[in-house]
């Protein structure tokens, strides 16, 4: 499935053109034994909208995240900080789209080892034949150096990488977050873009996607490939990552694709360091069990996966969406996935959020009661696993209706101290934005 830097209308967005019919219909939520709380409704103007990644929390409590679309035309940055009983909304950053600057984040932002912020946009950057609108940016946001006077302050950007080359081979599109080691490189993921070397020379696969590494050097970042991926071209490699990378103790990197391998349905992998060097390990593919994952891969302190597969699309395939965890096994690997969902009825397409007794939190950009109609395959859900005795109960917390609560989150979730989680919905809300979404709280 080749894109031309519109993410948002890709993998992203297939579940928010299933769930947006008729979203301007305001009704009252549904009484349920959970409390969500909506936050902020995006308007689609200067507070940007379509959020298509979840929530950053800082030490104090105060949130973080990106929307897609608004602002100028091509998303944003935004905080959300407590002010006694509520929150207030402001504006971090807007992006001004290419040649000179990022468009559409559709990845959350992170802080980095420096205690500022880091992202990407999948487009902007000085634009090229291979990526209409700009191949994306690798960017950071800091706070104004001086105190600020007035209610918008706008943090400073700086694009540390511009994907912008006369052809694809150093990456495109990038959709993941970012994520540093322990010496204050990043790296991260892009869905396009890559060049693999055949053996013995000759072409390979282009646009495939890669990992890229950002080292800092003299006051700048030089970019490096550990891998670009083959696609089905020479064997039986991976192609197009969505998702974001995880490291193990020892170093590895691991990560998955969202398509290819030997049944075309994405694979999970592992980049060793050899020297200046990475290896590849191709750990799993995906044929049983769950397709296409789209989301950046948990871990625990013994070593186990926690992942989930957004599930193939409709005329492609039979594959659900799924849960599953990847766990070690003497010198190998066990797949095992603990639910999966109906064919109609998930698509969890974010990262896990694992708490201190091992129970896993999630949402789906569909299914659910659907209690107002509005959604044709659910509007989506809150869902949690919970372990016991070497099996997993599955509980679904909540349903999105599709009014004021929003609709279809492909967001992650985020814990406060005090129990309550955070996300938003890439559509929906109560002010006639059908596809504008929502920043919520939940209350278990």
């Amino acid at each position: 499935m080749k894109r031309s830097g519109q993410s948002w209308i890709g993998i992203r967005g297939i579940a928010v053109g299933m769930a947006t019919a008729m979203m301007f219909v305001l009704a009252t939520l549904p009484t349920q034994a959970q409390t969500l709380t909506v936050l902020h409704t995006f308007t689609g103007a200067a507070d940007g909208g379509v959020p298509l990644s979840g929530l950053t929390m800082d030490a104090g409590g105060n949130l973080y995240g990106t929307s897609s679309h608004g602002a100028a035309g091509y998303g944003e940055v935004f905080k959300l900080a407590h002010k006694g009983q509520g929150w207030i909304f402001t504006p971090l950053y807007t992006f001004q789209g290419a040649p000179n600057d990022g468009a559409n984040p559709v990845a959350r932002v992170i802080f980095g080892p420096d205690g500022t912020l880091y992202g990407t946009t999948e487009n902007g950057g000085d634009s090229t034949g291979f990526c209409h609108g700009g191949c994306g940016s690798v960017f950071n946001l800091r706070p104004p150096p001086t105190a600020c006077t007035t209610a918008l302050c706008p943090w400073q950007e700086t694009v540390l990488y511009d994907f912008a080359v006369t052809d694809p081979v150093y990456g495109a599109l990038p959709e993941s977050e970012v994520i540093f080691d322990g010496a204050g490189n990043l790296y991260g993921t892009s869905y396009g873009g890559g060049y693999y070397d055949k053996p013995g020379g000759g072409s390979g696969c282009v646009e495939c996607g890669l990992v890229y590494k950002l080292t800092p050097s003299s006051g700048g970042w030089t970019e490096s490939v550990p891998y670009s991926f083959s696609g089905y071209q020479y064997g039986d490699d991976g192609a197009f990552p969505v998702g974001g990378l995880t490291f193990d103790s020892a170093g590895d990197l691991y990560g998955t694709t969202t398509q290819y391998g030997d049944c075309g349905f994405g694979i999970i992998f592992e980049l060793t360091p050899n020297g200046s060097s990475w290896s590849e390990h191709l750990l799993h593919d995906f044929c049983t069990g769950g397709a296409n994952p789209t989301a950046t891969m948990i871990t625990d302190a013994s070593g186990t996966f926690y992942g989930t597969t957004q599930g193939e699309y409709s005329g492609y395939g039979t594959q659900h969406g799924s849960v599953f965890t990847f766990a070690p096994s003497g010198s190998g690997w066990v797949y095992t996935p603990i639910y999966t969902f109906p064919q109609y009825g998930g698509g969890p397409a974010a990262q896990l959020f694992r708490d201190s007794a091992g129970n896993l939190y999630g949402t789906t950009i569909t299914g659910g009661s659907n209690p107002l109609g509005l959604c044709s395959n659910g509007c989506g859900t809150i869902f949690k696993l919970t372990p016991s005795n070497g099996s997993w109960t599955y509980t679904e917390l909540y349903d999105f209706t599709g009014g004021s609560d929003g609709a279809a989150p492909y967001s992650n979730l985020v814990q406060d101290a005090n129990g309550n989680f955070y996300g938003t919905t890439s559509s929906g809300g109560s002010n006639g934005c059908s596809r504008c979404g929502v920043v919520f709280e939940f209350t278990p």
